[in-house]
């Protein structure tokens, strides 16, 4: 399978299942909990936003999780890593199952994050960006006691810009820089995006989170890209001007993250590392995954808090994470 672009620059297809799953249920799928679960992908970075978003919400009573192995096939991903290779719920071995039960023609990429009806099987949506927004706002009745704010109602239009400009020029943009097909597609990615993280490190130098004083949805939506940015951005994908712990804010500000109950304890960075060099095997045909870099410096003191601000608002920090949803010690440095 080819990701680089032949066209020379990378055009990612956003047309996602606009389906949502809310409080009213006026698409025909209202909040209900144990009716649906979530699957995802450690590796993915989309994906990666769910879990924390659950996580820090506390829905995990109210919405079941299924994790997909960090690689696949053209077909789909698979859940390799279940007994028998098959979802314990959703009893089957693939995801792109759920989605041709509902749509059995199903042109486009079978993609994580998912939220599938369990009773039937069916991929409900697969809108990653509309997800995380309807579990802070749609299933309020399920979060649990000291659940933060992540979309607070006076930051929404603020959240909302930076949000979108760190989709379009950071979560995006290290994909453009990888899958370009030309010098030129490359380049112009290239300085896109580091014209973008030098502006968030230049709003960083004198807050510690994006928007306001508390972590909200736009910090969670950064995070899973520069969780990724040492491991394999900078050397996969040639975003190379400098390695994230060689900028100041940035790199104080994902450690600050990182280090927050909720958001480094979802990181798998060996699953990370085997997807995109190995299932991007037109960029990496040896499919060698690297064995570095050294994780221990995500564990270091980064100052933040002479910042001020109040991690969770009003709220508490999440408890520890539950038995089934860990990740393996071996592949992180908590």
């Amino acid at each position: 399978m080819s990701y680089v672009a032949s066209g020379g620059e990378f055009d990612r297809d956003t047309d996602y299942i606009e389906t949502r799953i809310t409080a009213d249920g006026r698409d025909g799928y209202p909040v209900e909990p144990g009716r649906y679960r979530l699957i995802v992908a450690r590796a993915c970075p989309w994906a990666n936003r769910t879990i924390i978003v659950r996580r820090l919400l506390g829905l995990e009573d109210a919405l079941s999780i299924g994790f997909c192995g960090p690689t696949h096939d053209e077909r789909s991903w698979t859940f390799d890593l279940d007994p028998g290779g098959v979802d314990p719920v959703l009893k089957t071995p693939r995801l792109q199952d759920a989605y041709f039960k509902r749509f059995p023609d199903y042109p486009k990429g079978i993609t994580v994050p998912a939220v599938v009806e369990v009773s039937t099987g069916q991929v409900v949506t697969n809108d990653f960006r509309q997800i995380t927004l309807d579990f802070s706002t749609e299933w309020t009745a399920y979060h649990r006691d000291g659940a933060p704010d992540l979309y607070p109602d006076k930051h929404r239009d603020e959240i909302d810009e930076v949000a979108q400009r760190i989709y379009t020029e950071v979560n995006n943009g290290v994909y453009r820089c990888g899958f370009a097909g030309s010098q030129r597609a490359y380049e112009k990615a290239y300085d896109r995006l580091f014209a973008a993280l030098d502006w968030i490190e230049d709003r960083l130098a004198g807050q510690r989170y994006l928007v306001g004083d508390t972590i909200t949805e736009a910090d969670v939506r950064l995070f899973t890209t520069l969780a990724r940015f040492d491991p394999v951005y900078h050397g996969h994908f040639k975003c190379n001007r400098a390695k994230l712990s060689e900028t100041p804010a940035l790199w104080g500000y994902a450690r600050d993250l990182f280090q927050t109950p909720g958001f480094g304890d979802t990181v798998d960075f060996v699953q990370i590392k085997q997807h995109y060099y190995i299932v991007h095997s037109d960029i990496n045909p040896t499919q060698v995954v690297p064995k570095g870099p050294a994780l221990a410096n995500w564990l270091t003191s980064h100052g933040r808090e002479a910042l001020g601000g109040r991690p969770f608002g009003d709220g508490t920090p999440p408890g520890p994470t539950r038995e089934g949803e860990r990740v393996v010690p071996e592949h992180t440095p908590l």
